[in-house]
């Protein structure tokens, strides 16, 4: 039969409460655990010191007089200094180690006797599950009644059962993802599941991240929300220390990064830490990383490895323990290939890589930052901006279609809504503003769609399938092709490419033109996306 078991330590001061029949008036932990008639202790594993015998033998005495069922079994365990955090948790933690536990028995830690350092090990080694069991705590009652049974709650340790608590850490949890988005509500499945997992990795990781993407796709702004993130949960109490490393040339670099003493060079007319060792305890964002010449990525992997460097003209190493965020628009992978770039240093930033996607392939998250935009652009010059539902619909459907290039992301959106912001009347965009903005990025984008378009298909077709296609099949191909890696399914991209001719069609069949039209080509959905 399940029995229930309770593992507690003998109170030499509360368990000592009161003489003769007195002691019956005065609430008793180890005592009380016993005299509650909803809870029937069947085993009592009291933990006492051999200079308290004479206390345990009075207390046995006790609850055998008010919990006949209850069997004591006592365990002898001396302490030195019982306020000694080392000794008790050494103590107690080779105890559990060393306890029969029956699986089939429930188990309670009492947590109400004892010194306040041991009670914070009992606590600790049970949330570890040393002690596989829930808490018991003991108390007078309210009041303090003359009942010197007191009360008692039991406290179970897994937190998700407790629905306040759940509550509150999901709700934590989602501000911490908006957090890193900017407040901003997303729309697009993939991102939204990569900005799950680096506030996962933010918050219980120090091992380096490296971001990839390109040019303007919201690497810097997000390094900034991490390190933002890892302040507030305490992970990092230092600064953050940013720098472009295409900005890293020549023998600046290394001295930039790693510091030197005064005179280690000409113009050197005072030592300098580095960057590395300002960033000590903080976080450390090497943008461009892929620029860094060879003999700093070298230095910069020991630095990472070892929290340790050698500044120049130094005679002794400098210390740093700094975490670290890269970014890089470059395949680095290439670049090892190549040579220009280390495969160990590689291998010991990309633990956690996340490719962050270009604003063209977020065509769903267009609308929520375009009022993000408007939103920060009001706060920058204290009044109010905003934009009519006719030049809203005007500007999303231009900017969702495969016309819009985003060549610079993020960067040419900013840049965009600040021109209409600027030019419009009384703070209101208009479809006339709107319009102008739509001229001015066509022409900005038309020496560029041509080179993006080569290069879509370059990544499909041979050069002998390419040159054997027309200009016009090039250019429609590529559209084709573009809307399609930056749908979810076939259908989807059948929906948007036959968006008109399908509504005067009795049977929708977008999914099977596609198949036919990349047919013509030797392609199929699977070899384009």
């Amino acid at each position: 039969m399940k029995q229930t078991v309770v593992i507690g330590l003998l109170g030499t001061t509360l368990d000592n409460m009161g003489k003769g029949s007195l002691r019956w008036e005065r609430w008793r932990p180890t005592v009380s655990l016993c005299q509650h008639g909803d809870l029937l202790i069947h085993r009592l594993e009291i933990l006492y010191s051999a200079k308290y015998r004479g206390l345990l033998k009075g207390i046995s005495k006790d609850i055998a007089a008010v919990s006949p069922e209850t069997e004591i079994v006592t365990h002898e365990v001396n302490l030195n200094n019982p306020w000694d955090f080392e000794e008790v948790f050494g103590a107690l933690h080779d105890f559990a180690t060393n306890y029969p536990f029956d699986q089939e028995n429930d188990y309670l830690v009492h947590i109400s006797t004892g010194t306040h350092v041991a009670q914070i090990c009992l606590f600790l080694l049970t949330e570890a599950r040393y002690f596989p069991a829930n808490l018991i705590q003991t108390g007078p009652g309210r009041g303090r009644t003359t009942s010197s049974a007191g009360a008692y709650s039991i406290i179970d340790l897994d937190l998700s059962r407790y629905d306040a608590i759940a509550s509150r850490f999901h709700k934590e949890w989602q501000d911490d993802i908006s957090f890193l988005k900017s407040g901003i509500e997303t729309r697009n499945i993939a991102f939204n599941q990569l900005i799950e997992q680096i506030e996962k990795v933010a918050t219980n990781s120090v091992e380096p991240i490296l971001l990839t993407g390109p040019t303007g796709a919201g690497k810097s702004l997000l390094a900034k929300r991490i390190y933002e993130l890892k302040k507030v949960k305490r992970k990092i109490t230092g600064l953050l220390i940013e720098v472009n490393c295409a900005t890293l040339k020549g023998e600046n670099a290394m001295a930039a990064l790693f510091g030197h003493t005064k005179g280690a060079f000409t113009g050197a007319a005072k030592e300098r830490p580095g960057l590395l060792r300002t960033a000590d305890h903080g976080l450390l964002f090497l943008d461009e990383v892929g620029e860094l010449g060879i003999d700093e990525q070298a230095m910069l992997l020991r630095a990472i490895e070892e929290k340790r460097f050698l500044p120049v003209g130094a005679d002794q190493e400098s210390h740093s323990e700094f975490q670290l965020i890269c970014g890089t628009n470059r395949d680095l992978e290439k670049d090892c290939d190549t040579g220009k770039f280390r495969e160990d240093l590689l291998a010991r930033i990309n633990l956690w890589t996340f490719e962050l996607p270009g604003l063209a392939q977020r065509p769903e998250d267009m609308e929520p930052n375009l009022d993000y935009e408007l939103c920060r652009i009001s706060s920058k010059i204290g009044s109010r901006v905003s934009i009519n539902k006719e030049a809203r619909d005007l500007f999303l459907n231009f900017a969702t279609s495969s016309e819009a290039l985003w060549s610079a992301n993020f960067r040419d959106l900013t840049g965009t809504i600040t021109r209409m912001a600027t030019l419009a009347p009384r703070g209101r965009i208009t479809s006339h503003e709107v319009k102008a903005e739509i001229s001015t990025l066509r022409r900005r984008w038309r020496g560029k769609s041509g080179k993006g378009q080569s290069d879509i298909l370059m990544k499909i077709l041979s050069p002998e399938q390419l040159n054997q296609l027309d200009l016009f099949d090039q250019n429609q191909l590529a559209d084709v092709v573009r809307i399609c890696q930056n749908s979810a399914t076939i259908s989807e991209a059948g929906r948007k490419l036959f968006n008109v001719s399908r509504k005067k069609k009795k049977q929708l069949n977008d999914s099977d033109r596609l198949r036919k039209y990349l047919g013509r080509f030797g392609l199929d959905w699977n070899s384009i996306t």
